[in-house]
């Protein structure tokens, strides 16, 4: 078990990663959004994908949260000739003892980066996304747990595609959110071609594995009310048939909605946010403000869509705005 670096009482304050965030912001300028999204992630238990072109620091931003959170960290530049055993792992035949020996791959951390995941061939991209659904590795005869908490963060270049494999919808569906990193505004730009002009600082571990932990046992305790919930799958129900929220014009953009672990991830991921905020309930406002990172992925598109230049961004805008929000009354909070 990890001690904490910050004492006893880091782990049990109203928002506890607040540190982390500053000392990730060290290294980091800008990029809030992504973040915060980040910390979402690690207090829900889900993974995340980040898309961006290169040079927008989406690999320092999640080195720099591994190293904040003392924890295992592995990276994995993913490349076309990778095979799942650079992965999870394989058996080895030793000669002098004549044994067979299970030799266990990368995946088994606590954060696992995965660099370009779109480089690596589709048997590759599996096994790494079984590994995130399951929480284990079968190798020969064998069980294997990864350790907790495990959590995956991957990042795709989106302006390539010579020499990849894009996600297949039903893979991508297993990331709770997906982040979309654009270009930093000029004062940010600035700021960070200042400090790469000088020695960067280490970034200095702020939490244990175990603090995490903590962490995600409390934010199961933030209340929910039912009405949040309705909500929640109003707006992924909408993404499958919009004519019943008079959206009935983007039936034709929209092949798939997203599926129920989108309703899911909205719930969960809101319910982290609310932690990370400091509040222990959530409000409608949380589900609204995740809704485009997690549903942007889950949806798929028609091909008259990708004619009319319709993404999933906006339809799920348009399906905000036409999915009425609760008014939820904690009167008991």
């Amino acid at each position: 078990m990890t001690s904490n670096p910050l004492g006893p009482s880091a782990a049990d304050a109203v928002n506890p990663l607040e540190q982390v965030l500053f000392e990730v912001k060290r290294t980091i300028v800008g990029q809030d959004v992504l973040l915060e999204r980040m910390a979402v992630a690690l207090i829900a238990g889900g993974h995340l994908l980040v898309e961006g072109v290169p040079g927008l620091a989406k690999t320092l931003a999640v080195k720099s949260l591994a190293a904040a959170i003392d924890g295992q960290f592995q990276r994995i530049q993913f490349t076309p000739d990778l095979v799942p055993a650079d992965l999870v792992g394989t058996r080895i035949y030793h000669q002098h003892s004549g044994e067979f020996r299970t030799e266990l791959g990368p995946v088994f951390a606590n954060l696992l980066l995965a660099d370009e995941i779109n480089r690596a061939p589709a048997k590759v991209q599996s096994a790494l996304l079984e590994v995130m659904q399951e929480h284990q590795v079968t190798i020969g005869r064998e069980t294997f747990r990864v350790p907790q908490p495990f959590l995956v963060m991957a990042t795709e270049n989106p302006i390539e595609s010579e020499g990849t494999y894009p996600l297949p919808e039903a893979q991508v569906d297993r990331f709770m959110m997906k982040v979309v990193v654009g270009y930093p505004r000029h004062a940010e730009e600035h700021a960070i071609v200042d400090r790469a002009l000088r020695p960067p600082e280490a970034t200095q571990p702020m939490l244990g594995a175990a603090d995490l932990v903590r962490m995600q046992e409390r934010a199961r305790e933030v209340y929910v009310d039912p009405a949040i919930v309705d909500y929640a799958v109003r707006l992924v129900t909408t993404t499958r048939s919009p004519g019943q929220a008079g959206l009935g014009e983007l039936e034709r953009y929209i092949t798939y909605g997203a599926s129920p672990r989108a309703s899911i991830a909205l719930v969960v991921g809101a319910r982290a946010l609310a932690f990370l905020r400091g509040r222990d309930y959530v409000l409608p406002h949380d589900l609204s403000e995740l809704a485009l990172d997690v549903l942007r992925h889950r949806i798929v598109l028609s091909y008259e869509a990708l004619a009319d230049e319709i993404d999933a961004d906006a339809i799920v805008a348009r399906v905000l705005g036409a999915v009425r929000a609760p008014e939820v009354v904690l009167q008991s909070r």
